[in-house]
């Protein structure tokens, strides 16, 4: 008698980078790559991705949460994370599903923690209750020039006849968005087993196939059997 294929495992990849260095544009395509070798995938975002973590996220866009301090908005972040791991991430990758979220916990260990001043420990306790386990199997770091992100944003703009309002990140000084980059440089320096780095200021479909490359590397037992 015929056993039924094993299923293969799900994975949880994540995205990640400072401002405008497009990680939507290859969240978009990493999904489209998996959906072309038939790997069941859903798309998410931080802060966001569940009706509660929406709503938390615009509070925090809009600037509300900003007089409170770094420390109480990755009590947010961490607030909307939970949520979102206990009601998306987890239930999705239980039945096979593929989870690529764009953001997870190393954009508050940068944001909040390695740039704003929040200190490991309450950054720890946080990620222990928000994660509850749940460690990207990959991150991806989009790494690029404050400064040529943010030319790049307002080309992309003018083009789609967009006002140029940001939200409450994108209007901080550029100095800050340069600490910010050494901060996602310095997470995926400490963790080499987890993260890669990719230059964004290459042509997108380059960097999406060097993405769609690295994670085929990365998981060639979960696509054996698929048509590249």
């Amino acid at each position: 008698m015929l056993q039924a294929p094993t299923p293969r495992p799900a994975r949880f990849l994540t995205l990640e980078g400072g401002e405008g260095v497009g990680k939507s544009t290859q969240v978009k395509r990493l999904l489209a790559n998996l959906s072309r070798v038939s790997i069941p995938a859903v798309r998410t975002r931080e802060p966001g991705g569940t009706p509660r973590a929406e709503a938390i996220r615009s509070f925090i866009l809009q600037g509300r949460s900003e007089s409170w301090g770094p420390g109480a908005e990755a009590i947010l972040f961490a607030a909307a994370r939970h949520d979102h791991v206990a009601q998306l991430i987890a239930p999705h990758l239980a039945q096979g599903t593929w989870v690529i979220s764009d953001r997870f916990h190393d954009s508050t260990r940068a944001y909040q923690g390695l740039t704003g001043g929040v200190e490991d420990k309450l950054i720890e306790a946080l990620e222990t209750l928000a994660l509850d386990g749940h460690v990207p199997d990959l991150t991806i770091v989009l790494d690029m020039d404050p400064k040529r992100a943010f030319e790049r944003v307002a080309h992309r703009d003018v083009e789609d006849g967009l006002a140029q309002t940001g939200d409450r990140f994108e209007k901080e000084e550029l100095e800050w968005h340069r600490r910010l980059r050494e901060a996602f440089l310095a997470i995926a320096a400490a963790n080499p087993e987890r993260c890669l780095v990719f230059a964004a200021d290459q042509d997108q479909d380059a960097l999406e196939q060097a993405i769609w490359e690295a994670v085929q590397a990365r998981f060639p037992e979960l696509l054996e059997g698929t048509q590249a």
